[in-house]
């Protein structure tokens, strides 16, 4: 391995692509990531930051397709295509609830053998993650936004008009919800208790919208 500490080989890869040719990018190293969260946490902006690291690369949220989660199989496969680079980024992110809970073990021994950097993005304030769910539901169908849905704004204004909306919350139910996350979210984080499932590194929604600069992620340890 040109170049490469002894004690970061086992971390880098040298993807062998199906689809296209690496031709002179070969030789060049490949560190695998992925990007654990829950919906609505801001986990869409995170990647975005990241992306715009010019040696980081994420393909948004892989499992969103069903056929690729519906079982430890059909996960493996696809993430095999995804680090050897046939859907080209090596990174993706994974909102918990598509396959992965399910499926925990296999992924957690997967990604142990591939040697990926798991990182976790978490959004701590449920109540609005809760609230921002409830308005993204009802947008689905309200279509706020000049007639047309958007998960994910990408302007003030449109995240006024959106904000616009102020849910009606079920007060006899808000207590047992909220726990319910928690206890998924705990699950995944670094307060699980699950074997070695702990990620290698755990980022919080609000601490990067303080921090508003990717500062807050050590991306050398990445790369």
């Amino acid at each position: 391995m040109p170049n490469i500490e002894l004690l970061e080989q086992p971390f880098v890869h040298f993807p062998n692509p199906k689809s296209f040719t690496r031709a002179e990018c070969a030789c060049k190293p490949d560190r695998h990531f992925a990007i654990l969260s829950t919906q609505r946490s801001g986990s869409g902006w995170f990647e975005t930051l990241l992306n715009s690291h010019i040696n980081i690369s994420s393909n948004g949220e892989i499992f969103s397709v069903k056929p690729w989660r519906t079982n430890s199989t059909t996960i493996v496969e696809t993430l095999d295509k995804l680090y050897n680079l046939d859907f080209l980024p090596s990174a993706s992110k994974w909102i918990i609830n598509q396959g992965l809970m399910q499926h925990h073990e296999e992924i957690t021994e997967y990604f142990k053998n591939r040697a990926v950097f798991v990182i976790f993005f978490l959004r701590r304030n449920l109540w609005r993650r809760m609230v921002s769910l409830l308005a993204n539901s009802y947008d689905l169908n309200a279509e706020l936004l000049n007639g047309t849905h958007k998960s994910h704004v990408h302007s003030l204004k449109e995240a006024e008009i959106l904000a616009s909306y102020k849910p009606t919350i079920h007060a006899t139910m808000l207590i047992g919800n909220l726990r319910q996350v928690e206890e998924m979210v705990s699950t995944v984080g670094l307060d699980s208790t699950i074997g070695d499932s702990k990620p290698d590194l755990q980022v919080a929604c609000e601490s990067t919208q303080q921090s508003r600069h990717l500062a807050v992620v050590p991306v050398n340890t990445l790369f």
